[in-house]
């Protein structure tokens, strides 16, 4: 899987096209510079380093750091030791002690997203390894650039069964994007500078570097850039402009349009573009789980979120719909419930990046393959030039009919009848008393839909959570590299009971590394998504999902106390008059992290609901009820 050698500045500059060998006999630095840029996409300042003696672990250091990495999130173990070494004289590389590889992996995640850089985490051999396998496959599932660099056993003992040895390659094979094992030393340069390149172009994702041991001790002649050579590999960039014509042709005829926005355009950075989009067609917008923030909540055109528990107005548009523009979404069976019953008059545009996508799940009557931040400019030219031919569509009576849903179904909650406090209003508070500005980073269940429904989005990567995969865990460290990324944002751990007892040790991460998160666990003393499941559809038959820790339970653990063992800040919040002080008192408090433990209703549910395995036309917008679909004749 590893193959050719680094090649020296002055080789890559004979191979370059005539024009780049006139300028490298110049020995202009800055013309060689932008050479090597321009055939060879390697990230990082591209400094000419010429042949240098290392082993292959200085190596590994060496190339971070000229591909720009600042921040790496690991945990050493005797494989990856060499590496370690070095790594502690970097000047440049901010190394991060974790308590457990999956944490080192979901805080590369965290970072990646509100960075747009490629997330790095370390781990050693075996279960050092498949300790990252939750958070590379999470990655993997929510298009996340992340470079899992791993150490392995020694070549020569490779597939004996050895100390602490797992096939991680083909362990991951199935959850990257490409997996390397590095055999030869003098390959770690290039591997490395390919592993970003991959994770980081197209639909971005996981790439995992696996390194034996041995080639980590090793001496190497080491030299940077590297060329790239990855024979296959091809990203399309710009649509097909017959296709976007197309498009553009079944915008002005639809009477119906709903823009279907998923996260591949949050991927993209391509908001501003979609906004201008928008705007020009006039149709509604549905943001995804994955999307949430691309389009503001505000805007008038943003009719909320899709899917199993999205707001009526945004599930019933689509349903509704004569064509469903498709940005960067993968007809995931959470938005689409029966697939067959899902948007059934509507003609579909799928532009996505990756053409394994298109026509997936829904065949796509105009298919475009190319970055949405390239495909949704020409799309709005060619919107507008096919306008001025034939007309802007008239949704005047389709607007009548989404605004009725708006008004008449809003997203809200009822009180509980128990007198504990509504989990709803808590998040609530914490997005109005923390503002857009800050990050949100939620845990898998009840409190991650609660998330995405009361807080409210303005701009992209804000709002952070494990979608694809639905990881329990990926909360608290997701936040901890969302501020080691963005460390002058508050970052809001969003956590549930449940979730929160899987990787609250990286509290310790964060209070000996002074990344001062704000966590808050909505406590409903149990599972509470699989609760809510044995309620609706089990009788009320609560087989193990108690998990005692809130109102008049035994409190094992007390999050308070626990928050105090960890040097953190530990608050208990349990009634309603008291929930915007405690929020307010957290928000003051930045010299370390704080941990509320707000003790909330096991009975509140998250409403709207699609129940698995029925058509979206049947949301229920609470128990035994649905919306009056004769209104809307």
């Amino acid at each position: 899987m590893s193959k050719g050698s680094p090649i020296s500045p002055s080789l890559m500059a004979q191979k370059a096209p005539a024009a780049a060998g006139d300028a490298v006999k110049n020995k202009d630095a800055a013309s060689v510079s932008s050479i090597v840029d321009a055939v060879n996409p390697v990230q990082g300042p591209n400094n000419i380093v010429p042949p240098t003696e290392m082993t292959g672990s200085q190596a590994v250091v060496r190339s971070l750091e000229e591909l720009g990495v600042d921040d790496v999130f690991g945990l050493p173990g005797g494989a990856i030791l060499p590496t370690y070494d070095p790594l502690m004289d970097s000047t440049k590389i901010n190394h991060i002690l974790v308590r457990h590889e999956q944490g080192a992996g979901h805080a590369a995640q965290g970072y990646a997203m509100v960075t747009g850089k490629a997330g790095v985490c370390i781990a050693t051999s075996g279960p050092g390894a498949t300790n990252l396998v939750t958070a590379i496959a999470d990655a993997h599932m929510d298009s996340v650039p992340m470079v899992a660099i791993t150490g392995q056993v020694a070549t020569s003992v490779i597939g004996s069964d050895a100390f602490q040895e797992a096939d991680i390659v083909g362990i991951t094979m199935p959850i990257t994007k490409h997996s390397y094992l590095v055999t030869n030393p003098e390959d770690i340069p290039r591997v490395l500078a390919e592993a970003f390149h991959i994770a980081t172009t197209g639909r971005p994702g996981p790439v995992l570097v696996d390194i034996p041991k041995d080639c980590q001790q090793a001496k190497v002649t080491f030299s940077w850039p590297p060329k790239i050579d990855i024979p296959g590999y091809r990203t399309v960039v710009r649509g097909h402009s017959k296709q976007v014509r197309e498009a553009a042709k079944l915008i002005a005829a639809a009477e119906r349009p709903v823009f279907y926005v998923g996260g591949g355009v949050l991927k993209g950075n391509a908001s501003p573009e979609l906004l201008e989009l928008a705007e020009l067609v006039g149709a509604p917008v549905a943001t995804t789980l994955m999307a949430r923030g691309v389009f503001p909540d505000s805007h008038p055109q943003h009719v909320g979120m899709p899917g199993m528990h999205g707001s009526v107005s945004a599930v019933t548009a689509l349903q509704q719909s004569d064509l469903l523009i498709t940005l960067g979404a993968r007809f995931d069976d959470r938005v689409t419930g029966v697939l067959s019953t899902f948007a059934p008059d509507a003609k579909v545009i799928h532009a996505d990046i990756d053409p394994a996508e298109i026509s997936k799940n829904r065949t796509a009557d105009v298919p475009i393959v190319g970055s949405v931040k390239e495909i949704i400019p020409e799309l709005a030219q060619a919107c507008r030039e096919r306008f001025a031919a034939v007309g802007a569509p008239d949704l005047t009576e389709w607007w009548s009919q989404v605004n009725r849903l708006k008004n008449t179904y809003p997203l809200g909650f009822t009180e509980p009848d128990d007198g504990l406090m509504a989990p709803q209003q808590v998040i609530e508070r914490i997005g109005e008393l923390t503002g857009p500005e800050g990050v949100y980073v939620a845990g898998v269940g009840q409190h991650q839909m609660w998330s995405a429904q009361f807080i409210k989005y303005e701009r992209p990567q804000a709002w952070l959570n494990s979608g694809g995969l639905g990881t329990m865990g990926y909360s608290v460290p997701a936040a901890m590299g969302a501020k080691v990324g963005n460390p002058d944002r508050v970052v809001w751990s969003i956590d549930g009971d449940g979730c929160f007892q899987m990787t609250n040790q990286e509290l310790a991460t964060c209070a000996l590394n002074n990344i001062p998160i704000k966590v808050a666990v909505i406590n409903n003393s149990s599972l509470g998504m699989v609760r809510q499941w044995q309620t609706l559809f089990y009788d009320g038959r609560y087989s193990n999902t108690d998990l005692h820790t809130g109102h008049e339970t035994v409190r094992i653990p007390d999050f308070v106390k626990m928050a105090d063992a960890y040097g953190c800040v530990g608050l208990r919040c349990e009634r309603a008059e008291d929930i915007d002080a405690t929020i307010k008192q957290a928000l003051e408090i930045n010299d370390r992290p704080v941990v509320i433990d707000f003790v909330v209703s096991p009975n509140s549910m998250v409403w709207p609901m699609v129940p698995s395995g029925v058509s979206n036309d049947l949301i229920q917008i609470a128990r035994d009820m649905t919306p009056e679909w004769e209104e809307e004749d």
